[in-house]
């Protein structure tokens, strides 16, 4: 009798199915740790009104929390040695390094750490956070894409964002040469994180 019923039982899933009840779990928050040798901080800043000067920072670390479906739960912090800029100049690098611009000795790491994370479109998302450069802690709000996400050839699976966004060094305590070099700083930073 018992095998008989047990043809006639529907599957709880696939009842379910049927009538419109999804029954995947629930998407899991995904943490992923930044990869330094694949994510950039690069920056342009206006040398004497006549043209633009690059650099960027060697090594970015971090971490990413990122939940597409509550937005609530994403968060990033990352983080760049001032000790690591390069403009390929090494005479510039080092000014750059002293107390006129970074101040490297004094204040080892540029940091940035969300405060909130909005998705504004597809792919898109809105972040605030706070940036702590010179000791000092300020505001932003950028922009990020998506870039994409896909599984690496050894087997792991990553994430990428990018976002460009302007600064003024002044608002930092950055007033070294204003009259040569523009207040404005022009960045771009770039990352990809592995899921863990």
């Amino acid at each position: 009798m018992r095998s008989i019923l047990r043809k006639f039982i529907i599957p709880i899933p696939f009842l379910l199915g049927l009538i419109g009840i999804a029954v995947s779990p629930a998407a899991a928050v995904e943490t992923y740790t930044l990869d330094p040798t694949n994510c950039y901080v690069v920056f342009r800043i206006m040398y004497l009104g006549v043209g633009y000067t690059f650099g960027g920072f060697q090594g970015p670390t971090g971490k990413m929390v990122f939940d597409d479906n509550a937005q609530a739960n994403s968060s990033i912090e990352m983080q760049v040695q001032a000790s690591m800029v390069s403009t390929l100049v090494s005479k510039r690098d080092n000014h750059i390094k002293s107390a006129d611009f970074l101040n490297a000795d004094k204040y080892p790491a540029i940091s940035f750490k969300s405060r909130s994370v909005r998705k504004t479109g597809n792919d898109q998302y809105d972040i605030d956070g706070d940036l702590m450069l010179l000791g000092k802690k300020r505001p932003i709000t950028v922009t990020a894409v998506k870039t994409g996400e896909a599984k690496d050839p050894w087997g792991k699976y990553r994430v990428g964002f990018e976002t460009a966004f302007t600064i003024k060094r002044s608002e930092f305590g950055m007033d070294f040469m204003l009259n040569g070099l523009s207040d404005e700083v022009q960045l771009t930073v770039s990352v990809q994180g592995v899921r863990q």
